[in-house]
């Protein structure tokens, strides 16, 4: 609060400065391409590589091979080689079912569905229709619970004493989970029914066996009282039994049931988008058939109910786990269903959704909290517990049957509704693994179009960072590299390393002659082709170049700085690569840079280096040359962050002063840098007269002479006769 100065005095105010925001990721390169997982047109940072494996996956299998995209092959050569940050746009074919993700409705409860009919064949043990009563068990098997004991009564004598339920006989009743049950148990168990009312079976399920088939059917007849709900050990009456196992333990299917209503509590959603992270299939001991390392699974492990509660856990697990090894992602303990409280389930783990607007070429966002998860986010929470906590601090039973059911739900915890990439198939028949996958309209199975969308994407500068940007496959014979090469010349910020020509067929010639038809100092291509070890597959692979040169320049900015040149024996070493595609005689490497193509050149015993730094401009300037390109790049980058500042403040000399105080000091670091031979800045009545003051503008002139790069070295040795003497 202000105080009112009107008499002498000290007066302390205090002001609060400590405010912080967290510092943007590092600048570094961009990649656009295909991915196996991730959300497709949301450009997404990573900072390391088991990152992006984490977010984007690595390998895919298709018919009876596993692939990998050159996006990963470019992501692992750049963090192998210093890279630090890398911003990845996912594409995909078209635009079907792109904000639709798999999702799962985590259950509350279930409802009893009245007039299911479910029936089945097989032998079982020990029937007697006969007098001397008997009762038959089965075993009724709950996907992703436990296998519940079921009988059903055919005599009256099987009741317990004291029992006088006599239209018992025939109908189904619940025995427990474990070993066979004895008749104590029977005759016991509807005792205790009877005794607390608490049985649903009678009058609301009938069994009947036609002894001549050994047909068993089970019918609900009604939703009993009290009972309209199936929780933990009466799933079976909400489920139209998904099978059960005669007393042989052979597994009998029932095939035209009806499931009953289950009533959600929440709806997961995972973060990854593609038909990859549907796993809702049978579950085998546990374990989901269609479960695998790309996907994951959900399972409440509490629930508390009581008047201390209002609680439960969440985990997610990895998708190809099973019940006995749980390979446990994350653990989220204690949230809740109230809104109103720090542990309300959407704040905890987060709900934020990216929705992309092909239209306005941007990423919206639905939700309200940040995502905290790594794998999945809340999409809906059904009965949100407004005020669940009374004035005690107790949590209010009214609420009790919103809570989610302990257990990973009726299909062991799965995920479906993720829609599948409808141009995936094509990538079947372009063999990746060989490079044979670019070409004027297909890029790696996709189009110009797909590409050209995360381009209109990264055009804006102020929601993304970045000074190289990479989109391996697309060559300066693709209909994309116009696009891609625009984006970068629109920002001023960055450098394109566009591909050149497909793998098959290549030549020196066809290389020139692509580069002929761009002419911009904010693109780069090379030449040939290259091959790598992967890793993620164990073998051998043809890489277009871009995936090694954005690793080349890492490499180049950490032991040297942007303005030096990502060439040659110290900084253009490729140890990674096996092989180039053609080994580049002096000719060829002599065709190649007059003609704006940098050269991958082999020379014994060294390897592949990249031999040229050359931009794709024609004019002869000094930007004509990357590491002069990328050198302002740099500059403008540090020098306009200064200016950014400086908006909105007084246009005067202190002004102006603030500016000359931070920028001559950094651009004198860069003449010792090596960046520079000289420079000078001008900010001060000369350039800001009062004509420009009263227009709102702040003018600065910067002067720079970059250093040149020793390409051509020349060493004359001259022969002399005995006794001449050297020139001094």
């Amino acid at each position: 609060m202000a105080e009112i100065i009107l008499s002498p005095g000290v007066f302390q105010i205090e002001s609060d400065q400590s405010l912080y925001t967290q510092a943007p990721p590092a600048l570094g390169a961009a990649i656009v391409g295909p991915t196996v997982s991730g959300r497709p047109f949301v450009p997404t940072y990573v900072t390391t590589y088991t990152q992006y494996l984490s977010v984007f996956g690595d390998t895919f299998k298709s018919g009876s091979y596993y692939y990998e995209y050159f996006t990963s092959q470019a992501a692992r050569e750049y963090f192998q080689n210093g890279g630090q940050s890398l911003l990845v746009t996912r594409i995909i074919s078209g635009s079907t079912g792109i904000d639709t993700y798999a999702s799962a409705s985590v259950p509350s409860s279930i409802n009893a569905t009245a007039g299911t009919l479910s029936s089945a064949s097989f032998a079982l043990d020990g029937i007697d229709t006969g007098s001397s009563g008997a009762t038959t068990f089965m075993r009724l098997g709950i996907p992703g619970v436990n296998d519940y004991w079921i009988g059903v009564v055919q005599n009256t004598s099987w009741l317990a004493a004291g029992a006088s339920y006599a239209d018992t006989v025939g109908e189904i009743f619940y025995i427990g989970v474990g070993a066979t049950p004895t008749p104590d148990e029977v005759g016991n168990y509807i005792t205790a029914s009877i005794n607390t009312s608490a049985s649903f079976f009678r009058n609301n399920f009938t069994a009947s066996f036609v002894a001549a088939t050994d047909i068993l059917t089970i019918k609900a007849t009604g939703v009993p009282a009290n009972q309209n709900t199936v929780p933990n050990n009466n799933w079976f009456v909400s489920r139209s039994l998904d099978w059960v196992y005669d007393t042989n333990g052979t597994v009998q299917n029932f095939n035209n049931g009806v499931d009953g209503t289950v009533n959600s509590s929440f709806v997961l959603e995972t973060l990854a988008w593609g038909d990859q992270m549907n796993n809702t299939s049978s579950l085998t001991a546990g374990a989901l058939a269609s479960g695998s390392a790309q996907n994951v699974r959900w399972e409440v492990t509490n629930s508390n109910t009581g008047s201390d509660g209002g609680t439960f856990t969440v985990v997610v697990r990895r998708g190809d786990d099973n019940d006995a090894q749980k390979n446990i992602l994350e653990t989220w303990a204690n949230v809740s269903l109230d809104p109103q409280l720090p542990n309300y389930i959407s704040r905890v783990i987060g709900d934020l959704k990216p929705v992309y607007n092909a239209q306005q070429g941007r990423v919206d966002f639905e939700g309200t909290y940040p995502n905290q998860s790594l794998y999945v986010r809340v999409a809906s929470v059904t009965t949100p517990n407004v005020d669940s906590l009374d004035n005690n601090g107790n949590f209010k039973a009214q609420y009790s049957s919103s809570l989610p059911q302990v257990g990973s739900g009726s299909y062991g915890g799965s995920f479906d509704g993720g829609v599948a990439d409808t141009n995936l198939v094509k990538l079947m028949n372009e063999y990746i693994g060989t490079g044979t996958a670019t070409n004027l309209n297909n890029i790696q199975g996709f189009t110009a179009d797909d590409y050209n969308r995360a381009f209109t994407l990264l055009s804006n500068k102020d929601e993304y960072s970045f000074n190289v940007l990479l989109a391996p496959g697309v060559g300066l014979d693709t209909a994309a590299s116009d696009n891609m090469i625009a984006c970068a010349e629109g920002r001023g910020d960055a450098i394109a390393i566009v591909d050149n020509g497909v793998y098959t067929n290549a030549t020196v010639a066809g290389a020139v002659t692509n580069a002929a038809g761009a002419n911009s100092n904010y693109g780069a291509t090379y030449f040939p082709w290259v091959q790598l070890y992967s890793s993620n597959l164990g073998k051998t692979v043809w890489c277009p170049p871009s995936t090694v040169i954005g690793g080349v320049l890492a490499f180049n900015d950490q032991v040297g700085a942007e303005w030096f040149a990502p060439a040659g024996l110290n900084r253009g070493g490729i140890p990674s690569v096996v092989r180039a595609q053609i080994r580049l005689s002096q000719s060829d490497r002599d065709t190649l840079y007059t003609g704006n193509v940098n050269p991958l050149a082999t020379f014994p015993g060294t390897g592949v280096v990249v031999w040229g730094q050359k931009t794709l401009q024609r004019k002869p300037t000094s930007l004509d040359r990357v590491n002069v390109r990328r050198l302002l790049i740099a500059l403008k980058d540090f020098i306009g962050g200064v200016a950014r500042n400086l908006v909105f403040e007084q246009n005067t000399a202190v002004t102006r002063n603030r500016f000359l105080s931070q920028v001559n000091p950094y651009l004198e670091s860069v003449v010792q840098r090596q960046g520079l031979y000289a420079y000078k800045v001008i900010m001060d009545e000369s350039n800001n007269t009062p004509d420009v003051i009263d227009r709102n503008q702040l003018v600065g002139q910067i002067y720079i002479q970059p250093t040149k790069t020793a390409e051509f070295i020349i060493l004359n040795f001259n022969l002399t006769p005995t006794g001449v003497e050297f020139p001094a």
